[in-house]
């Protein structure tokens, strides 16, 4: 009764997907229509187009199969072959990581091999036979004739292959299959019965020591099957071997379902994934399921807009914020622990851990996602918030730190900062629930460890260039610093006065390494001494994926004594105005990373994502609008090519999202946003307590870019920012719109003080 009662609600909702694309005014539409999963799947974005639940363990989606940065997250919109379908894979990262468990159906119709993708099976595919919205993904394998749909629940990716009559029908399923980064280590495969296979795959890449077991259900039983190892035929199951093939002789149009649950603890833990998420083999019921929870996810902020196509950017952009963290523990709360068996943690500390009250989630990419998307969590995902927390601090507990960049239950160490601190102390301040003196603790230790040259750090008060390839030092001692300011303002709150006056001393560092010579912020050696020569336009080891121009406004924390440092309002203007107007010289050699330019200004990369709200601090806000207007229309578009740089697990999409709500989170950790220009002309975001937060821009049109004057619940806004209590209390932001800049009206409204959290 359950089931069916849901399934009849589920339809009749979903039936609305069927609707032309091309009726603007159709209200019946559903959200999720809007979504394109293609959008970043062509050049820098880094996207995958498969099919995954929001903040879920898996990532079910198609891969190519041949390895290269276009092809880090398993698939590349320009190529025409699909190689199997994975069920892990990150979203818009540089890290060439994952692609655990490949799936792939074959029959007798084709024998190809080619050397790219190391002689494994193949087909050819076209986009005119693929399809993909929030929950499903389907493509036909032209060579087999085989027609390829996924969807997936929190824990489990859910296949659904349809045969032609053939004799010689199988599936694959390979676990030597490896790509980029990633390598197996250890591999294992056994048959339970003629319906269900398990095993596992340890692997080692960007992060070490990973582990995924994993059982596979089918809903057809196997006429025969066989181990592999490597291409080697093996007779018994046994470590090692790296692909089981099953067998079957299949009639026309007949239909194969595979239900794959995944853990990273046990085989048991996975079947019982499959037990509480999955009801029999019904694929359509499970997608449709699925589907609907991201159409409910999308309803929290609902638009109004006569323009599809932005709208289609903002509700990817809403799906793909939604895409990482992912979740990491099993039912019951069991998850393989943030350590390195080989010996790097803590004393006591066992491989196996468990989440007691919270859901443990994994895949932080925190040099990007403490800028916008964490901020935004706060905002659109309340009841997530204590949960990503609590993993943070259950990171810290079973490795003495808080995580860098952590994956799988490993630390890559990629990127720089401690920013898990802006992280905590941001939901801290915004009054999310989690032991607040352990919280502390794990920053302050974190901030006082040797590792990542956090020890030079604190002794010289900036970190020396030395020869490691990527010194990034003043980059580091610049996110750092900002680090510092975070800790310092939480030290504070919980009266611990000798810490707060001992890391708001340290979050001055970044003055360290001021040259006021040439106004830049410059590498020093280990004498103190400024590097020569020295080009700020240079990307060099001293800058951690960008150069001089980049990072100098990288103090979020302190904007006004950087305006001081530079030569007050009006010389702070004219190298902010420089930024955006000082473009590279065809001659340039612009590292891959350095995408999305206006002028030195970098969109495709994390340090440039504030720098246009600036110009609220000289009150000049119609350079803010304008700028942030430019980059929401022109850095992101409704096709595969539609983001201009890697999504990283959400931060480009949360960057849109604020941006084109008309606020943005400047110091991530304040509490505040700065207030830009609303992208729509309505928009509404529905907060917990049926509370909602509305955006409203009279006299909307594509020419007015600018603001006019604001009101906030009806009473006009003499400032330039709204706090984070007062979007959550619910209310009307209301902005008058206008095709002419109008910075007068502004010389009198406030900006946030420096050392204050609201």
């Amino acid at each position: 009764m359950k089931k069916g009662f849901i399934y009849i609600i589920v339809v009749v909702v979903f039936g609305a997907c069927n609707q032309s694309k091309t009726t603007t005014a159709n209200t019946n539409k559903m959200l999720v229509d809007y979504v394109n999963p293609f959008i970043g799947t062509d050049g820098p974005g880094n996207t995958y187009p498969g099919a995954t639940v929001p903040f879920g363990m898996v990532q079910l989606s198609p891969d190519i199969g041949i390895p290269g940065w276009d092809r880090i997250a398993g698939y590349y919109y320009k190529d025409s072959i699909i190689t199997g379908f994975s069920h892990t894979h990150l979203s818009g990262t540089g890290a060439g990581d994952l692609y655990d468990i490949l799936i792939m159906p074959v029959n007798s119709r084709s024998k190809k091999r080619i050397e790219a993708n190391n002689f494994k099976p193949f087909s050819s595919f076209s986009h005119e036979q693929e399809k993909a919205f929030p929950g499903y993904y389907s493509v036909d394998l032209l060579d087999y004739g085989i027609k390829a749909e996924l969807t997936a629940t929190k824990r489990v990716g859910i296949h659904r292959y349809t045969f032609p009559k053939d004799g010689s029908s199988e599936i694959h399923i390979d676990l030597g299959y490896a790509l980029n980064w990633d390598k197996p280590t250890e591999t294992y495969l056994e048959k339970v019965n003629d319906t269900t296979i398990q095993g596992y795959r340890m692997s080692t890449g960007w992060a070490r020591n990973q582990k995924v077991y994993f059982q596979m259900q089918f809903s057809k039983p196997f006429d025969a099957h066989s181990y592999f190892k490597g291409d080697t035929l093996k007779i018994y199951p046994m470590k090692g071997n790296t692909k089981m093939v099953l067998k079957y002789q299949t009639m026309e149009d007949e239909q194969i379902i595979i239900k794959t649950g995944l853990s990273s603890t046990s085989c048991e833990a996975a079947s019982y994934a499959i037990k509480m998420e999955t009801t029999g083999f019904d694929f359509d019921y499970q997608q449709e399921k699925t589907t609907l929870i991201w159409e409910n996810q999308l309803k929290k902020v609902k638009i109004k807009s006569k323009d599809d196509n932005k709208k289609s950017v903002f509700y990817t952009m809403m799906y793909q914020s939604m895409l990482a963290p992912t979740l990491f523990s099993d039912y019951g709360g069991t998850y393989k622990a943030a350590n390195d068996e080989n010996g790097n943690y803590k004393t006591g500390v066992k491989p196996i851990a468990r989440a007691r009250g919270f859901h443990r989630y994994d895949t932080f990419s925190l040099w990007d996602t403490y800028r916008a998307a964490h901020p935004l969590y706060t905002i659109l995902q309340p009841k997530l918030v204590p949960d990503m927390i609590k993993s943070l601090l259950a990171h810290y507990d079973e490795t003495g730190e808080l995580p860098v960049w952590s994956m799988q239950g490993s630390e890559t160490n990629m990127m720089i900062g401690y920013h898990a601190v802006p992280v905590i102390v941001d939901a801290y301040f915004k009054g999310f629930k989690f032991n607040a003196e352990v919280a502390y603790k794990a920053c302050k230790e974190s901030a006082m460890v040797n590792d990542r040259q956090i020890d030079v750090y604190r002794a010289k008060g900036y970190i020396p260039v030395n020869k490691h390839h990527e010194n990034w030092s003043v980059s580091k001692t610049m996110e750092y610093a900002y680090d510092d300011w975070c800790i310092a303002m939480f030290a504070k709150s919980l009266g611990k006065l000798d810490d707060y006056r001992i890391f708001i001393e340290r979050s001055q560092n970044w003055k360290n390494l001021y040259n006021k010579n040439n106004s830049w912020l410059q590498p020093k050696d280990e004498k103190g001494n400024f590097i020569t020569p020295f080009t700020p336009k240079e990307y060099s080891p001293y800058f951690c994926e960008s150069n001089a121009w980049q990072y100098y406004w990288s103090v979020p924390h302190d904007v006004g004594a950087l305006i001081e440092k530079t030569g007050g309002t009006k010389r702070f203007e004219q190298k902010l105005d420089s930024m955006f107007s000082y473009y590279p010289e065809p001659t340039d050699k612009l590292p891959v990373f350095s995408t999305g330019m206006i002028g030195q200004y970098a969109h495709g990369n994390e340090p440039s994502h504030h720098v246009a709200y600036l110009y609220n601090y000289l009150k000049t806000p119609s350079k803010t609008q304008e700028l942030v207007r430019n980059i929401l229309e022109n850095q992101y578009k409704n096709e595969p090519n539609g983001h201009c740089g890697n999504e990283d697990c959400g931060q480009m999409s949360s960057w849109f999202i604020f941006n084109a709500l008309g606020f943005y989170p400047v110091n991530p950790a304040q509490g505040v946003y700065h207030l830009g220009a609303p992208l729509f002309e309505e928009a509404k975001i529905q907060l917990q307590n049926d509370k909602t937060f509305k955006v409203i821009a009279t006299n909307h049109a594509s020419e007015n870019i600018y603001v006019e004057s604001m009101t906030l619940n009806g009473k006009v806004l003499d400032r330039l920012y709204i706090t984070h209590k007062e979007i959550i209390n619910g209310g009307v932001l209301e902005f008058k719109m206008t095709n002419i800049p109008n910075d007068t009206l502004f010389d009198k409204t406030r900006l946030p003080q420096q050392n204050n959290i609201y």
